[in-house]
């Protein structure tokens, strides 16, 4: 017989697992699915997060996969390929495992593109970096590139000057004329140097960033390289069961209500499933928001089935 569970929740990152922790801890029958594969793993600290900050993400998981054990809930490493919604759900994974669940909790994530530029990829979550909030304060002060990878790169410059007032923009693919007049004063008046032309890679010396280079040959001394990657979110099993997508500038999420209940009954999602700028607490949150709605629900469709079975025909 095909395992029920009454939740299963599929990511393992800070989302899943804080929805398992609250499920657990609410004696739940709980499953997390994990293919192991976080979107912060090339950083070697988060930060931010209130009582974990510079706490290494892959401890971060560790204690928390070790805190949803506590309560009895169930984690395997494996892929969900399959959801179909019945009665219950069916969750059918890499590894051929099929499981049937009341409620699903969907925490895939999302994938970072980045530019085609030799060197972004390596140095990724080192020197190269796409976010001042998670890593500002740790490289201040030093010589910042921002490499454009569309107009909206112009707010990320904008931000990162917060930390550095020696910042070279470089335009890289986006033309000048994309950027607008205003775009120009605010750059000016936060002392950004706008550097055109196509960037042809950056230049590391003893494993350290140590400038970007031009494709005339022009090399610009950098010790920190911003950029925005380009976001792919993990909808596919959102889109099979049918859940409504809306678009953004970082790609196109699910709709959900402020517990993160998508348009598909019983189907949660939290984490960067559902937008690009969730970080690690937001997600952590997340999950817990999802996971206390999805305990609420459950109780009161079975007591609501209960009252009927009492009732007198």
């Amino acid at each position: 017989m095909t395992e029920k569970y009454a939740v299963v929740v599929i990511g393992g990152g800070a989302a899943g697992l804080s929805a398992g922790l609250v499920l657990g801890r609410a004696r739940h029958r709980t499953l997390v699915i994990d293919a192991g594969e976080p979107r912060n793993a090339p950083a070697a600290h988060m930060q931010g997060y209130l009582s974990r900050d510079g706490m290494p993400p892959a401890e971060f998981l560790a204690a928390g996969r070790e805190e949803i054990a506590r309560y009895g809930v169930e984690l395997v490493r494996d892929r969900v390929v399959e959801v179909e919604k019945g009665e219950d759900f069916t969750v059918v994974s890499a590894g051929g495992r099929s499981v049937r669940a009341r409620r699903l909790v969907v925490a895939t994530g999302l994938k970072d593109e980045l530019p085609a530029v030799p060197g972004v990829a390596e140095r990724f979550g080192r020197d190269v970096l796409h976010c001042p909030f998670c890593h500002g304060w740790e490289v201040r002060d030093q010589p910042f590139g921002v490499l454009a990878t569309g107009p909206a790169s112009v707010h990320q410059t904008l931000m990162v000057s917060q930390w550095s007032k020696d910042v070279r923009f470089f335009l890289h693919t986006v033309a000048e004329e994309e950027l607008s007049d205003e775009d120009l004063r605010r750059l000016a008046a936060a002392g950004v140097d706008v550097v055109p032309g196509e960037v042809a890679e950056l230049v590391t010396e003893d494993d350290r960033l140590t400038g970007v280079r031009l494709a005339d040959g022009t090399t610009h001394p950098r010790s920190v390289l911003f950029t925005a990657p380009r976001a792919v979110p993990q909808t596919g099993l959102l889109e099979r069961l049918g859940a409504e997508l809306h678009e953004t500038p970082f790609g196109a999420y699910p709709v959900v209500d402020a517990t993160g209940l998508t348009t598909v009954p019983g189907v949660w999602a939290a984490g960067n499933a559902i937008g690009f700028a969730e970080q690690v607490v937001h997600a952590a949150s997340g999950g817990y928001r999802a996971a206390s709605a999805i305990v609420g629900d459950l109780l009161m469709t079975d007591l609501d089935a209960a009252v009927r079975r009492q009732s007198p025909v």
